[in-house]
C-alpha cells in the first residue's frame, strides 16, 4: 500500500506538468490566423489550380456590407498588401470571395507567383494588423 501512495504522489504532480506543457495557451486559442491550405508554398502548378484557405479564430461568411468583428471573407492578392488597410478593396485590386467561399480556381501566366490571402470585414476593409497568408508558386 505505501508503494502504491508513493508512485500516486509522483505521478500526479508529473501528470500536471505534463497537462501544462500539452495544453494551448489562451492567446493561441484566441488567434485570428488565415492560412493557405493549397497549394503548398514553394509547389509547381498547372492551370486551372485551386487556391484554398482556411480561417482560424474567425468566421466566415458571405459579405453583408457590415464590418462584424471576427467575422469576413477571404480575399486573394498578388505580389503585396495594400498600402493603405482602412479602406475597402477594390475589384482590380484583389479577388473578392464575397460568397464566404474558401476556394478559388486560378489561371495565371507561367513563372513565379506571390499569391496573399487577406481576410476583411464583410465591407471588404481588411482587418488591421492584416490578417493575412502568403505563399510562392510557380506556375507551367
Amino acid at each position: 500500500m505505501d508503494k502504491f501512495l508513493i508512485h500516486q504522489f509522483l505521478l500526479i504532480p508529473f501528470m500536471g506538468g505534463l497537462l501544462a506543457i500539452t495544453s494551448p495557451s489562451r492567446a493561441y486559442a484566441n488567434e485570428k490566423k488565415v492560412i493557405i491550405t493549397e497549394p503548398e508554398n514553394n509547389s509547381t502548378v498547372t492551370n486551372p489550380f485551386k487556391v484554398c484557405m482556411e480561417a482560424l479564430g474567425l468566421i466566415v461568411e458571405p459579405s453583408d456590407g457590415d464590418p462584424y468583428e471576427g467575422r469576413g471573407h477571404h480575399h486573394i492578392l498578388f505580389s503585396s498588401l495594400p498600402k493603405d488597410l482602412t479602406r475597402p478593396l477594390r475589384r482590380k485590386e484583389a479577388i473578392h470571395l464575397s460568397k464566404g467561399e474558401h476556394c478559388v480556381s486560378l489561371n495565371m501566366e507561367p513563372g513565379k507567383h506571390v499569391i496573399i490571402a487577406l481576410f476583411s470585414y464583410g465591407d471588404h476593409v481588411p482587418y488591421k494588423p492584416a490578417i493575412s497568408d502568403r505563399i510562392l508558386v510557380t506556375v507551367n
